[in-house]
């Protein structure tokens, strides 16, 4: 599929309840936790890849990252190698692909705080930054929870909130979540202070 074609909604309604591998490998510094993949997610199988998605140009923009990655038409095995290699990872509270995010219950969000616990408990990452405030919230029952550094490690890492880059999030900006995605990375010890 080349950058300017795109996926027709019929096409788009058949990942729906899909998986997306998780990207993990050795010397996990940084996991980022989506909330679940949504359908261009499922269908490009990348991680935040909706071509409204802010997700990778923020992370590019706040030098997280050090090359373009077209999240239109999902990662190449390149992509992905060099985020393992820069020590960036990314799973999802549930890894069942719906059109929004609000299609999950809050049954589904508890069971997948449970299973990101126990991924972070296996691969043991310095940071954990969740993308999504009120998922993270609803996840975790963390009710009183704001953006930010969290007062309690997540099982082995430090514990970062972050906002939800998806373009439905019109509060923030490529430069706003640049600096949001940055301060983790820094803390993770992925980019300089």
């Amino acid at each position: 599929m080349s950058a300017d074609v795109g996926f027709s909604r019929s096409e788009l309604e058949s990942f729906r309840d899909a998986s997306v591998p998780d990207l993990v490998g050795p010397g996990l510094r940084l996991l980022f936790v989506g909330i679940n993949p949504g359908l261009w997610t499922a269908a490009t199988q990348t991680h935040f890849a909706h071509p409204g998605n802010r997700f990778y140009p923020a992370l590019r923009r706040g030098g997280v990252i050090d090359r373009d990655i077209d999240r239109g038409v999902g990662m190449t095995d390149e992509d992905r190698a060099a985020l393992i290699e820069r020590g960036i990872g990314i799973t999802n509270l549930v890894n069942r692909a719906t059109a929004r995010a609000d299609e999950l219950t809050p049954t589904e969000l508890r069971e997948g705080g449970g299973r990101v616990r126990e991924f972070v408990a296996e691969h043991r990452p310095v940071v954990v930054a969740v993308a999504g405030v009120t998922a993270y919230r609803s996840a975790f029952d963390q009710r009183a929870a704001n953006l930010g550094p969290q007062p309690q490690p997540f099982e082995c890492a430090e514990l970062w909130v972050v906002p939800n880059p998806s373009g439905l999030n019109a509060h923030e900006t490529i430069d706003t979540l640049a600096a949001a995605y940055r301060a983790p990375a820094v803390a993770a010890g992925i980019v300089p202070a």
